[in-house]
This record gives structure tokens, C-alpha cells and sequence, in this order.
């Protein structure tokens, strides 16, 4: 038996794949040959899903602390006894401190929109109980609010029209790691002679496959915006026309791309001032050209306005009149499911908890309710979170498949379903398309899914809100039916039937060749003296104790923290490594294969050395996914980031971090 279903992973390609069954078994995985994205194929990482959710190491009962918060050290309950505990407890808090004393913490572990991040999964009944709203801001909020400001939406560029394009920009984003299925498009494009262009701190695997690498300072994308904008100018190709017609604020914008000649915008960037203008006269004579921005570009201080800036580039060049041009950051800005997280449910506002402001906002928390997250893995300023969950006072409930460092703080355990063993609906933030995965196995031992855990939990408090028992399918229903003409036709039949659904859009898709979808329906350019934020990094590298800018990009290996208890994908992955400049080695005595320290004021992590260029002197990087408990130090890279937000969004700041590399 075929069994049609899709990856939940956090990454903009979200697969459709295709699971062979056999005796109730899975026992194949492969993606999607069908699929117009997918094409057949899956990752590194998810070719083992399989194996992953047999794993010898998989939680499969409800558990009950029996040591230390930290120990990992637990007893098998039944699941009675752990809502029976689990409601009590949440009564109690509720009654003595109020609901807004439970902060259910929810990651993208998932991004379903049945048991996932997406459709704010559980919201209905932490409204019943009055608990605090979560902000996820720990991925993509502060580019989301950079294009939104400018667009009126994050949603841009249908990534498939890539092939039409002649100038690629891959910004800030190493495809070939976090998003490969984009890569054919970008090779049909080469094959009709586009020009690549990779723009990142790091000599990525992708940057390595480009026609031409520029090595920016981190946290300095903006600059380079107005630098390359300046050339067009110079060029005298600007679309006056689509400005006219299009955008609004453009007199003041052009002021201020005209105070970022390519000279100054050199010593800013760190890139040389002949391949600004070598690009900039590029991008002046080329159309279409597209660019590809991902997360990794707006996590730092000034990341809101760098998308925002960076997006005003096809305003000026008028590529978003055609098919091949624009800016593709992520497609989820037109996806129109309804989410309705039932807001009518609260007996009054609460207030609203941020992801990466765990360590310091956890002090007026009483329950710490984890899904979809490895906070210890994943989340700033990992040494006072820990100190935060070793309190006796506060009541950790996490929902999980495998026994984390989080899991090892919680109180109660409950085992969660894996994507083959449960109903979702999905829509991947890198493509148009809507996805059904429909479960394929039963689930082992005793795990349940989200949903059905919420309703469990629902009924053995006694709660008669009707809507907290909806089925999966009854949910799924109600997402699809916000009326947007973009599902029309789109029924929850025909996606179980098919798998997949192109929402309604045309191909190829120029969303923004007549007009925005914002009050004015122009694009709105930003303020004098508002187009560029430099980062902390940027302002401050290179003097003090901390002189060197530490980037933390994504493993080739791990989806964040998934995986990384895989052992043949921790094999590949080694322990920590850190790249280091050959000068900046030089200075500090480090040498290849000897473990340094990598640390500032708030924390340090250990790490083998590699001496490499593929950093610009100044620039540290070490990838991160890392279980702490698995490497020496126990520690990974968050263990030095520290809570801060971004100008916009209250983005992450994960790009940001300033540090000093020593021998150990």
C-alpha cells in the first residue's frame, strides 16, 4: 500500500512523500515523484525518518520524574495517572496564580496545521484555561515584518519561476543544505545563462556551486542593498514607470540609496568595491533577476530592515513586472487557511510570552507546558534557561518523541506521535502548494498524537467547551473553508484523494505587477535614514574582549535539533567544530583538530577547530543542532547568544553574538 503524506519538518521546501506499507509496517520512504517541487526526492536528513521513529532511544509511555530536575532519570505511568496529575496540577496554578501562569511553549517541531506550529496547536484549550499566549518569534518574525511593512506581505516570488530568471541572488541562504529542491530551478535557469550569485558570511557548499561568492560582514545586508542600488542608479535603470505607478516614498529613497556610494558601502560590507559595482551593473542590465532570501539573513539586530530594504530592490528594477523577478523569502504570506485560534474562548486579554525570551520571562511561569521545542537545544541563553527548569516550583509537562535535554528537566513525559502515525495538513513556506498526510502506521506503544492528547486532556478536566473536541478531520475542515479564492476547489476529499493541491495561482505568478496588497496598494519604501540597522556585530566587531562575530548556520546534517540523536547522522556530523580564519588563528595560537573555548560574557561552548577561509577574518562559525548532553562542554552554540530582539518582529538574534575563540 502507497500512503500518501508530507515532511513537517522546519524547512521551505516541505516535501510530499510517498510511505510503502507493508503488514502494517512502513517500509519505504521516498519523496514524492509526482510532485512538481519535490520531484522524487528528500534530504539527508529525512531519507532516515524511517529508521528515526523506530529508534531504540523513542519515548513510547507517559513518564513521571522519579530524580533530580536534570537527570533524565524517570518511571513509566499510565496515561490516567499522568492527566490525573497533569490536571491537578493545572488546576491548582490556575486557582492560586491565575491561568496566565501556564505558558504553553510550542517550536516547529512541527509546522502542521493539525498537530503543528501552524495552526497553533492546543490554543483552544489554553484559552478555556486563560494561559498566556506564545509569540514564536524564534525563526522568521523579523523578516515577516520587514516585507510586510513593505509589501503588505512576507509572500513574494513563486520559487518554481527561479527558471525563468537571469540573475540569481541567493542571499543569506545556503540552499544546498536548508532547501535543496529550490537548486533544479536555479540549474534550469544557469542552462539558459543565468548568472549565480551567493552573498553570505561563509563559503557554503551552495556559495561553492555559484558563479560568484561575496563574503559579507554579518549584519551589514542593507548597506549592500543601497550600495547595489546605487549602481542602478548610476546606470540610469530604474523603472521610473512601476515607480510611479507602484510605490510610494520613492523621492526619499532615492536620497538615501544616494548617500551609500559603493565606496562607503565597501568599508561597511567588508566586500570589495569593485564587485559591488560588478554587481550592481549586473543587476542594472539584467531582467528578470530574482532573489532568494532566507532566515538566516534576519537574525540580528537590524533583520526587519534588512528584508524590508532588500526588498525594495524589484520596486526599483521593476522586476516584479516579470515572471522570473522579485524576491522569494517565504510563500506563507499566501496561504489563506482559516486559523482560528478562538480567541472568544478567553474570559479576558492575557498577555503574550516571547519564544526566545524564555530564560528571563520563565521567573513568573508556574507550568511550562514544551511542544514541538527543545528549548535546551534551540533557544538563547541556554545556561539560564537550564538554571530556570531546575526549579522545584515550576510544573514541566513535555510532549516529545525522544529523550532530549529539555525532556530530561520535564516532570511529566508524553510520548507524541511521529508524521507517518498521524493526520496533518501542511503547506511548505517555500512553494504553493497545500499538502495531506494522511497516517500510514499505528503508532507504537502508547503515543498519541496533539490533538487527540488535547482532547484526552480536555475531557478528563471536565471541560464542555464543544470545539475542544473537534475531530482531526473536522479541524482540517475548518481550515480549508476561509473562502479565499485561492482554495477554491480545494476540498479536504480531493487533498486526501490526490495528496497535494497548487493552490490557485497562476504559473508563472507575478504577485506584484500591479500594485500591492497594502492600504495604498503601493509598495512602501522605508524613511529616510531608516533603510539601514547595523547589527551589534557590526558596530562593535573587531574591539573589546569579544572581538569576533560568531554565525551559527544550519547543519547539513540536522533539521535544528532533529536528528541529532540519529547515530549515523551524528557520526557524519562529528562533535562541534568552529571555522576560524587562518589570521585570526594565527593570533590566538588555534590550530586544526585541537579543541578551543568559544565564549563571552554570557557563556562558552567547546568546540573542534578548523582553520578554514571559508570565513572572512572577524567571522567565527560553528553549525548548530546539537544535543548539549552529547558533546564535551556540555554545550552548544546557544550557550553564548544571548536574549536580545531584532528591530522588527522581536526577531531572533542568533547571528549576533560576539565572542572570543581561546585554546583549551
Amino acid at each position: 500500500m502507497r500512503v500518501l503524506g508530507a515532511c513537517p519538518l522546519d524547512c521551505p521546501d516541505g516535501c510530499s512523500w510517498v510511505v510503502t506499507v507493508e503488514d502494517g509496517q512502513a517500509v519505504k520512504l521516498r519523496g514524492n515523484p509526482d510532485h512538481p517541487y519535490t520531484r522524487g526526492a528528500l534530504c539527508v536528513k529525512v531519507n532516515r525518518y524511517l529508521e528515526h521513529t523506530r529508534a531504540d532511544d523513542r519515548i513510547l509511555y507517559p513518564l513521571r520524574r522519579i530524580g533530580p530536575k536534570g537527570s533524565g532519570r524517570f518511571e513509566r505511568i499510565t496515561w490516567d495517572e499522568a492527566l490525573g496529575e497533569i490536571s491537578t496540577r493545572l488546576r491548582g496554578i490556575v486557582e492560586e496564580h491565575g491561568g496566565e501562569a501556564i505558558w504553553p511553549y510550542a517550536g516547529t517541531g512541527s509546522l502542521g496545521y493539525l498537530q503543528g506550529c501552524e495552526g497553533v496547536a492546543g490554543r483552544r484549550f489554553w484559552n478555556v484555561l486563560g494561559a498566556s499566549k506564545h509569540w514564536l518569534n524564534i525563526c522568521s518574525s523579523a523578516g515577516n515584518s520587514g516585507l510586510t511593512l513593505a509589501n503588505g506581505t512576507p509572500g513574494g516570488m513563486d520559487t518554481e519561476d527561479f527558471a525563468l530568471s537571469r540573475l540569481i541572488l541567493l542571499w543569506g541562504t545556503n540552499t544546498l543544505t536548508s532547501g535543496h529542491h529550490l537548486w533544479k530551478f536555479v540549474q534550469e535557469a544557469r542552462a539558459n545563462g543565468a548568472y549565480v550569485v551567493a552573498i553570505d558570511p561563509i563559503r557554503t557548499r551552495t556559495a561553492d556551486q555559484a558563479d560568484r561568492h561575496l563574503a559579507i560582514r554579518p549584519g551589514t545586508d542593507a548597506a549592500l542593498a543601497l550600495g547595489l542600488l546605487n549602481v542602478v542608479l548610476a546606470e540610469g535603470a530604474q523603472d521610473d514607470d512601476y515607480l510611479a505607478r507602484h510605490t510610494a516614498g520613492w523621492e526619499a529613497f532615492r536620497e538615501e540609496i544616494l548617500a551609500y556610494p559603493v565606496e562607503r558601502v565597501a568599508e561597511i560590507t567588508g566586500i570589495p568595491a569593485e564587485d559591488i559595482h560588478s554587481l550592481g551593473t549586473r543587476l542594472a542590465r539584467t531582467r528578470p533577476t530574482a532573489i532568494r532570501a532566507t532566515m538566516g539573513i534576519q537574525r540580528h539586530e537590524g533583520g526587519g530592515t534588512a528584508m524590508r530594504t532588500i526588498a525594495a530592490i524589484p520596486a526599483v528594477t521593476g522586476d516584479w513586472r516579470h515572471p522570473g523577478g522579485g524576491v522569494a523569502y517565504s510563500t506563507s504570506g499566501h496561504v489563506h487557511l482559516n486559523i482560528d485560534t478562538r480567541d472568544d474562548l478567553l474570559a479576558k486579554p492575557v498577555r503574550t510570552l516571547t519564544m526566545t525570551r524564555l530564560a528571563s520571562e520563565l521567573d513568573s511561569v508556574k507550568c511550562l507546558w514544551v511542544y514541538g521545542a527543545n528549548p535546551l537545544g534551540s533557544t538563547s541563553d541556554t545556561g539560564a534557561i537550564r538554571r530556570g527548569l531546575a526549579r522545584e516550583d515550576l510544573f514541566t509537562v513535555v510532549m516529545e518523541h525522544f529523550p532530549t535535554d529539555t525532556v530530561d528537566h520535564a516532570d511529566i513525559v508524553l510520548p507524541a506521535t511521529m508524521q507517518t502515525e498521524h493526520a496533518d495538513l501542511h503547506a511548505g513556506y517555500g512553494h504553493m502548494y497545500l499538502h495531506w498526510n494522511e497516517p500510514a502506521v499505528e503508532a507504537p506503544g502508547e503515543c498519541l498524537s496533539t490533538t487527540e492528547t488535547f482532547r484526552r486532556l480536555a475531557r478528563h478536566m471536565g471541560l464542555t467547551e464543544p470545539s475542544l473536541y473537534d475531530s482531526d478531520l473536522e479541524l482540517a475542515e475548518q481550515l480549508l473553508a476561509s473562502g479565499h479564492p485561492s482554495l477554491e476547489g480545494v476540498t479536504l476529499d480531493r487533498l486526501r484523494k490526490e495528496g497535494w493541491v497548487r493552490m490557485n495561482y497562476p504559473k508563472p505568478f507575478t504577485p506584484f505587477a500591479e500594485g500591492f496588497p497594502t492600504s495604498s496598494g503601493r509598495m512602501r519604501f522605508p524613511s529616510r535614514g531608516k533603510a539601514y540597522v547595523p547589527s551589534r556585530s557590526a558596530r562593535e566587531a573587531g574591539s573589546g574582549p569579544y572581538p569576533l562575530t560568531l554565525i551559527t548556520p544550519a547543519a547539513h546534517t540536522f533539521l535544528n535539533t532533529t536528528f541529532a540523536n540519529n547515530p549515523e547522522l551524528r557520526r557524519r556530523a562529528k562533535d562541534p567544530v568552529v571555522l576560524v580564519n587562518p589570521a585570526d588563528a594565527a593570533e590566538r595560537g588555534l590550530e586544526s583538530g585541537r579543541r578551543a573555548r568559544v565564549h563571552n560574557a554570557g557563556g562558552e561552548f567547546l568546540a573542534e577547530v578548523e582553520v578554514s577561509d571559508r570565513v572572512a577574518r572577524g567571522v567565527v562559525a560553528s553549525p548548530k543542532g546539537h544535543w548539549p548532553k552529547h558533546v564535551p562542554g556540555g554545550a552548544n552554540p546557544n550557550a553564548v547568544v544571548r536574549e536580545a530582539d531584532a528591530d522588527l518582529g522581536r526577531g531572533a538574534v542568533y547571528h549576533d553574538n560576539l565572542v572570543e575563540v581561546s585554546p583549551c
